[in-house]
Formats: C-alpha cells, sequence, structure tokens
C-alpha cells in the first residue's frame, strides 16, 4: 500500500456527508446506478482494463464495483484526504483486484504519465477547486486511447438549498452539464454527443422526486430542465 502527502487543501465533507457516503443510498442509487449509466456508453461495453484510477474514492465503495465490471490487474485509488487509509483501508483489502490506495491531490497527481487505462472520476469533481489543472492531470496520467469515466453533479444540484445545507462543497467552482462538457473537451478529449447522458435522477432534485411521486408535477424532459447530473464516456486520442 503507497500513501503520498497530499499538496493541496480541499474541503472537507460534513459529518452528515460522511454518514451518507457509508449509506445503501449512495453505494445502490448513486456510485452502481452511475456505472450502469457508464458503461454501455463506452466503444466496447465488455472491454478489460488493466489499470484503473478510481479520484476521489472515499470509503472505496466503488472498488468493488470497479473489479466486477472492468477486472483490473490494479486500481489505483486516489483521494486528497490524508486519512484515506482508514477510510479506505476495508473495502481495499476486500476488493478482489490489487488496490493501491495513494493521498494525492487531483490538480497534482504525482503519478507517471500514460500509466492507466481507465479513470472514474464519480461525484468528486464538485469537490476540486483547480478543476481545469485537475482535468489536464486525468489527460496526462491517461493512456492513448485510454478512457474517462466522468460522472457529476452539476451546479443547479450543487447549489440548492439541501446540498447547502447537509453537505459541504467549494460553491464559486460549480459548473453546469455544458460547462463540464466543455472543460473536457477543451483538455484534448474525445467525447461525442453520443457518449453523454444526463439523468435526471430522484435524489438529484430538490424534493426528492417527492411530487413526481404523488403525480403533482411530471420531471420536465432533456432540454427544457437546468439539469442536475452529467455522465460522460471521453476517450483519449491515440
Amino acid at each position: 500500500m503507497h500513501m503520498s502527502t497530499a499538496i493541496h487543501p480541499f474541503v472537507e465533507e460534513s459529518r452528515f456527508g460522511n454518514w451518507f457516503l457509508n449509506t445503501g443510498i449512495w453505494k445502490v442509487h448513486v456510485i452502481r446506478r452511475a456505472l450502469d449509466l457508464l458503461q454501455p456508453l463506452l466503444p466496447d461495453p465488455s472491454q478489460r482494463f488493466a489499470r484503473i484510477l478510481d479520484v476521489g474514492c472515499g470509503f472505496g465503495h466503488s472498488f468493488a464495483e470497479l473489479s466486477a465490471r472492468f477486472a483490473p490487474d490494479e486500481i489505483v485509488a486516489l483521494d486528497a484526504d490524508p486519512a484515506m487509509s482508514a477510510r479506505a483501508g476495508a473495502a481495499a483489502a476486500k476488493c478482489a483486484s490489487k488496490v493501491t490506495l495513494h493521498a494525492a491531490n487531483a490538480a497534482q497527481i504525482d503519478l507517471p504519465d500514460a500509466s492507466f487505462d481507465m479513470l472514474l472520476c464519480h461525484q468528486t469533481f464538485h469537490h476540486i477547486v483547480e478543476q481545469e489543472a485537475a482535468m489536464a492531470e486525468f489527460f496526462r496520467v491517461l493512456k492513448p486511447g485510454g478512457v474517462l469515466l466522468f460522472a457529476e453533479s452539476t451546479k443547479r444540484y450543487i447549489h440548492s438549498w439541501m446540498i447547502r445545507t447537509f453537505f459541504r462543497h467549494p460553491m464559486e467552482v460549480q459548473k453546469t452539464s455544458e460547462e463540464y462538457v466543455a472543460m473536457i473537451r477543451a483538455a484534448g478529449f474525445d467525447l461525442p454527443d453520443a457518449r453523454i447522458n444526463l439523468p435526471y435522477l430522484w435524489w438529484s432534485r430538490e424534493d426528492l422526486g417527492f411530487f413526481e411521486t404523488v403525480r403533482l408535477v411530471t420531471p420536465p424532459p432533456p432540454g427544457q430542465r437546468e439539469e442536475t447530473l452529467v455522465n460522460a464516456v471521453a476517450l483519449k486520442p491515440l
């Protein structure tokens, strides 16, 4: 298990946020659902990826999902929290694939160029202050032909009263779905519209989908709403 020191400060999650990250809602309706939506967007959904970088791994709940879906030889789990070993160590030990824990900030990843086949950034980017630098690092550490799996909450959701009340984020850097897509493309990634989806999941609404459940409102279709989530599968050109 390799550990290094985080270079830049990060916004520590609230106590409620850390509790929520260990719930079944997070594991099933957030992580698993995101990967269920991302995997079909891959050029070959059954492709195996030998080395995966999991950026912002948190408590490590993505390790088992990545191992089962992509059969990697190694998952390098990166997080800015210096205490990540205590947080993610148990999940790393249980994972069928080798997991290496690596404490570092996403904006300055001290890992070699072109060293990963896949990078997962799941619900992490809205915690990052230096977002353009982080995206450039994602591009750098991926091999030519490597894949970025990007799943993110947008400004509309992070700025909602519910998230402001219970969670903690750098509010000044939040972006719309269009702005996130533009950033990925500007970094050099190949990202056609066909590899983007915009889920409007119940947990990303301020009322948690209650008014739809009781049929008082009908959710607006894409193009007639401000998106709360964006999923993208971007490739580093060969």
